[in-house]
């Protein structure tokens, strides 16, 4: 038995299915179509109006997967909708609406359009749910428009996660996978969509309230008078009657207590995803027009965009496009956001690399738009680096705007607006959206929802709401937009209210002005297999950023010391293309295998025109001699060779290993170091202290094999029930001492490993280069060294420092923490002892204790994961042959892990047939514990050479930093160069070369601009 409301509410819901929604177009009128499909890649407009196009009626197939099919659109609007005076009905306007054949899947992740006029001109995107053009009818009723139809097939937008062939065009096949249903005009009624929207409103917030409320029956009776005020037969004729029954109803205020949300319609567009780059350049063009069409309707909408790189697309390929763009960005209705180059990954992108997301990104928006954007603007990325509020800050924003974190599996986040403080002690206003979606679709129940959640009742009353298509792209429609009109101020309802990011954060920031505050980085109890998924994208990655440093660095000092050209714009395009595959689904791996083919080449051309600039700025330095010079562009000296210089390296070499009954020795006077028969490190000591490494009964470099199978998101996921399953790779094929390293070949599954450990002559680094021909599918493979310290964190390296983490579970905050994030090193230690691991290509760890097999007490548990083989939406991740390395420093302070990652990331460059006996160093420091990441010269072109700096010990620190080159004054400034107020420099003594004298706290980041 249903009660009135439940009866009501289902009377409703037939009449909008089967009277409002058929009668919001009084007629439709098919036109004329003809179809040309591109033979390739998508062409210009200019070559697909030159095709030869044929005939395609309704019903008739189109698009191969990932292909273009250009439609040319001819008709008009027919005679029998117009009056006596040639005018249409008041009320009506006439418009073209195309259904190329949509599937159930969401919007932008099928087949998209654009329309075309016909002299060239991108006029409006077609899409699922937002598919009528008005101005594709001109003003005599003509239709004459070109669409250019992409068929992208559906990947995986219903997300069930099954491998398949279609997001690699190689695999995709060629047989056609859209339908085309119809291309019509069609005349919409305004009276009718009014009514519809009307009803859509009230009937969601009816099902909002509580069902024995008087606010409740009203809406329901308004509802039900409304049916009845209503001819089914002519809805036309009677919807006014309809909408004065309902406008009561409507005109009840919100209460005064009511909370706020500041509706900002976005489109989030993934850079890359399930489709590949050059796609998402043509669904920024769809989605931005849709905008500016929508604009041009709603004058109320606000749009607001991040991501530089795809306003710099419409600039390149759609300038028309891009000049509407401007004119409205003028207008503060379309809204840059964000001021990073992409919505990037922010665990994984180095330091510096992480600063230039924001020197590129919001360098862009000055120079165009000139807008300098005072918010981060990441919703999906996957985590956020502690580090991040220092960035941000450093380049002039103020707030923070994400919604991920409310996927966490385990936590609930205790707030959604809040002070977020870094590692350096920098603070962030910072906001999660209380709707939990990026993509809404200003649904009551989202309203509801959102003003239900918002965790800081009692002291913040608004919130963001970000409405619109997302992902795929699409952005806001208009019904969506009627949507926010009829919530402005709405009884039973929160308030919502046409806003942009600006006036909500300063809004927010005015009514709370010391919220709660959350230290450290944003843990995202998810995802946490994008640390690893994807290897050779990493690597990519990770040797980008080194080769970056180096060849600025070289740049820069053949700039300074010869007068050579510095290569600005061919450094900038390389940056460019580093920070776009830094996107938040490229660099986590979580793309289509086309997207991470492309980062691959991608990353095979910026390595070798970084080579080139390197090598040539090498040679212009060293001149043509007979030396033989090493370069050093670590920020560290090496073998005798000062921090960013060149000079003759002190020789060294291997140690040679020494067999024993047990397998063998690798001992170079400083640590000593047995490998059993089965080619796993039984003991690693440190001969100064004699303190023993590995735990008893326990081996180091021990390789475990787990099964990885993901409850939901493969490349994405690693669960913590991996561990219930595991195989230890104790088996060797082979293990031979090789001149001086000690050779392992194994075979698991269909793979191979070959391991060569070694250890150069005076250092405490153990060194394990993996050569690793890899053809498992859902597994992943772990390196393990178990450690004798006993602690209860680990210190793991982020961007411009560390953080650490706790290893027990005391917690359910903890227990969640189960696989984590590291750059170039981590570390575990007692007070007086510390042993690291360092990498060349990997992100994800888990760092555990056990207890100790004797004696009492516990041992930690380093691993790093080394590779995995998820099957979507790559079922190809990883396959085949991978190099990668590590090294177990034993014994080290921080200051030794900071340096070995870099040692290993870093190699050093013989220069031979120099002229020169060295190259001494730009800049020199005095503590070891100060950092230069970057040397580089001005984004302005003046010249002027820009040191940036870090605290990374994380300690209090005095230091002195001296020029190698005549300069005139020394500037503190943000990352984008600009003069700040000197925190950091506190005294310069000028001369043939500068002293600055620098007083750092920890962590701090720190930009020096020098005037030649």
């Amino acid at each position: 038995m249903h009660d009135r409301s439940t009866l009501a509410a289902l009377r409703v819901d037939r009449f909008i299915r089967e009277r409002l929604l058929p009668a919001v177009h009084r007629d439709a009128h098919p036109l004329e179509v003809t179809c040309w499909e591109a033979p390739g890649e998508p062409v210009t407009f200019a070559e697909a109006a030159a095709g030869e196009y044929r005939p395609i009626s309704a019903g008739e197939a189109w698009g191969r997967p990932w292909g273009t099919t250009w439609f040319r659109v001819t008709g008009a609007v027919p005679d029998r909708w117009r009056g006596a005076d040639g005018a249409l009905p008041a009320g009506t306007r006439a418009e073209l609406v195309a259904d190329l054949g949509f599937t159930i899947g969401q919007p932008g992740f099928q087949c998209e359009a654009m329309v075309w006029s016909p002299d060239g001109r991108p006029v409006r995107g077609i899409a699922p749910l937002n598919n009528a053009v008005i101005e594709a009818v001109g003003a005599d009723g003509a239709v004459d428009v070109y669409i250019e139809g992409a068929s992208n097939p559906d990947v995986g937008s219903l997300f069930t996660f099954a491998p398949t062939p279609v997001g690699d065009p190689l695999t995709a096949g060629t047989d056609p996978v859209y339908r085309l249903r119809h291309v019509d005009v069609r005349l919409r009624d305004l009276e009718v969509a009014g009514l519809l929207a009307d009803t859509v409103a009230l009937h969601g917030l009816a099902a909002q309230l509580d069902p024995a409320s008087p606010r409740q029956a009203d809406i329901v009776a308004a509802l039900e008078r409304m049916i009845d005020a209503v001819d089914p037969h002519d809805v036309a004729g009677t919807a006014t009657a309809g909408r004065a029954v309902l406008a009561p109803a409507l005109a009840r205020p919100a209460a005064a207590s009511a909370h706020t949300l500041h509706a900002v319609g976005h489109a989030h567009i993934d850079s890359a995803w399930l489709w590949p780059v050059r796609e998402t350049v043509r669904k920024v063009a769809r989605t931005f027009s849709n905008v500016l069409s929508l604009m041009d309707e709603d004058p109320g909408v606000v749009f607001a965009a991040s991501s530089a790189q795809q306003y710099a697309w419409m600039k390149e390929y759609y300038p028309d496009l891009f000049e509407r763009i401007r004119a409205r960005v003028a207008e503060g209705r379309f809204v840059p956001v964000g001021g990073m180059w992409v919505e990037s990954d922010t665990n994984m992108p180095g330091g510096e690399a992480l600063a230039r997301q924001f020197v590129a990104g919001k360098g862009f928006f000055l120079r165009e738009f000139g807008i300098d954007t005072r918010e981060v603007w990441l919703p999906d990325s996957f985590g956020y680096t502690g580090a991040m509020p220092q960035v941000a800050a450093a380049a002039g924003a103020r707030w923070f705007l994400t919604q991920k974190i409310s996927w966490n599996e385990t936590n609930r986040f205790p707030h959604h607006t809040f002070q977020w403080e870094g590692i350096d002690g920098t603070r962030l206003f910072t906001h999660f959206p209380p709707v939990d979606t990026y993509n809404s679709t200003v649904s009551a129940a989202e309203l509801a929802y959102a003003e239900r959640n918002y965790a800081d009742k009692g002291r913040g009353t608004v919130s963001l709401l970000p409405y619109g298509y997302g992902d795929g792209g699409g952005g806001p429609t208009r019904e969506m937009a009627a949507a926010v009109a009829r919530a402005q101020s709405l009884e039973g309802s929160p308030r919502v209210v046409h806003s942009s990011p600006r006036r909500f954060f300063e809004t927010a920031e005015a009514e709370y002005p010391d919220p709660e505050v959350w230290v450290g980085e944003l843990y995202l109890e998810f995802h946490r297999g994008t640390y690893t998924s994807q290897l050779r994208t990493k690597q990519g990655n990770r040797r980008s950023e080194h080769l970056l440093r180096e060849a600025e660095l070289w740049a820069t000092a053949a700039t300074v010391h010869t007068g050579a050209e510095y290569p600005a714009e061919r450094l900038s395009r390389a940056w460019e293309t580093v920070l776009l595959q830094q996107f938040h689904d490229i660099l986590p791996g979580s793309s289509i295998a086309w997207v991470h083919r492309d980062a691959e080449r991608n990353y095979v051309h910026v390595a070798r025109e970084l080579e080139d600039i390197i090598d040539a700025s090498l040679r212009r330095l060293a001149g043509d001699g007979a030396h033989t010079l090493t370069a050093n562009a670590a920020p560290h000296a090496r073998r005798g060779v000062h921090a960013l210089s060149a000079a003759p390296r002190t020789a060294t070499a291997g140690t040679v290993p020494r067999a024993e009954a047990a397998g063998w020795v690798l001992d170079n006077g400083v640590v000593r170091v047995v490998i059993d028969r089965r080619g796993l490190v039984t003991s690693a000591v440190d001969l100064a202290t004699g303190r023993e490494c590995i735990p008893p009964d326990a081996a180091g470099g021990l390789l475990q094999l787990h099964r990885d199978t993901p409850t939901q998101w493969d490349a994405w996921d690693v669960d913590v029930h991996y561990r219930a399953t595991v195989t230890e790779l104790t088996d060797a094929d082979r293990v031979v001492a090789v001149e001086d390293a000690v050779v392992v070949e194994r075979s698991f599954g269909d793979s191979r490993i070959v391991q060569r450990i070694s250890l150069e002559a005076g250092s405490h680094t153990v060194e394990f280069a993996f050569e690793l021909d890899w053809h498992e599918t859902q597994k992943l493979l772990k390196l393990a060294f178990p450690i004798d310290v006993h602690t209860d964190r680990a210190t793991s390296e982020i961007q411009f420092g560390h953080i650490d983490r706790a290893t027990h579970t005391n917690t359910s905050w903890d227990t969640a923490r189960f696989e984590t994030v590291a750059h170039r090193w981590v570390r575990v230690a007692e007070p007086d002892f510390g042993v690291a691991v360092v990498n060349d290509s990997t992100y994800g760890h888990d760092i555990t204790r056990a207890p100790r097999s004797t004696g009492g007490g516990t041992v930690s548990i380093v691993r790093l994961s080394l590779i995995r083989a998820a099957l979507f939406p790559d079922p190809t991740q990883d396959q085949g042959a991978h190099a990668l390395r590590v090294g177990l420093v034993i014994g080290a302070e921080v200051a030794d892990a900071v340096a070995e990652g870099y040692r290993m990331n870093l190699p050093e460059r013989v220069v031979t047939g120099a002229a020169a006996t060295d190259i001494p160093p730009l800049v020199s420091v005095s503590a070891p514990g100060v950092v230069v990441e970057a040397v580089k010269l001005a984004e302005d072109g003046s010249g002027d050479v820009v040191v940036r700096l870090y605290e990374a010990l994380g300690r209090r620190t005095t230091a002195s930093l001296s020029t190698g080159f005549a300069a005139t004054a020394v500037t503190e400034t943000d990352l984008l160069e600009r003069a700040l107020t000197a925190s950091a420099v506190v005294d310069v003594q000028m001369g043939e070369r500068l002293e600055v004298t620098l007083q750092l706290r920890p962590f701090q980041l720190v930009t020096l601009r020098f005037a030649r």
